[in-house]
């Protein structure tokens, strides 16, 4: 039998998954999750949607904080998320400035695509939440759907794209709207995908 490819929610995680701070998330004791983001992980724990966490972390390129802390950040917060139900597949960050000019940085696709190939995705099933314009464009340079939350710097954003002239995505209050229409919009009855790839 022909093999269904899998789908993923690609997250942003400052701003979506976690309060934004103006100068970097930079220990633990600074991570605060946003209001309805775990019970909107938990949701998506039970779907057969891959979760990919996918982050820009200028802070280490600037000294502000090491890969080790960054690991640290996302090894407890996805102990967090398993905890209620959820589930992180995989966290994807880059560590550079944006004067460093690396390949990996979004507006860059390069960390989607990393999950597309891992994951072997299709990816035109998949969507992207994230709070800023560099996530709409490396989502669409991706050929996956972006979706804006307001949280974060989603404000900022949709002013942005304005003025940008850049077309704005379905736009939705926190992470737990955009899953709940996510879901409300799957187009595979939870299971199917994977039902067929085990047949």
């Amino acid at each position: 039998m022909t093999t269904v490819k899998e789908r993923a929610l690609f997250l942003d995680r400052d701003g979506v998954i976690n309060v934004n701070l103006p100068d970097h998330v930079r220990s633990w004791e600074q991570f605060e999750f946003e209001r309805g983001s775990l019970d909107a992980l938990a949701r998506v724990g039970a779907t057969d949607y891959r979760v990919i966490v996918i982050t820009n972390q200028s802070g280490i390129g600037r000294g502000l904080m090491s890969h080790e802390t960054v690991n640290e950040i996302h090894t407890r917060m996805t102990a967090e998320i398993r905890h209620v139900g959820g589930r992180v597949d995989e966290v994807y960050y880059c560590p550079h400035s944006s004067q460093d000019n690396c390949t990996c940085r979004k507006p860059a696709p390069e960390m989607l695509l990393r999950g597309r190939d891992r994951y072997q995705l299709d990816v035109g099933a998949s969507y992207l939440v994230g709070d800023w314009v560099d996530d709409v464009l490396a989502a669409r340079a991706a050929g996956v759907k972006p979706l804006l939350v307001r949280t974060g710097r989603g404000d900022r954003a949709i002013a942005e794209m304005l003025t940008r002239e850049i077309p704005a995505p379905e736009i939705f209050e926190n992470l737990a709207a955009a899953v709940e229409w996510i879901l409300a919009h799957e187009r595979a009855p939870q299971g199917t995908r994977r039902e067929a790839q085990e047949t």
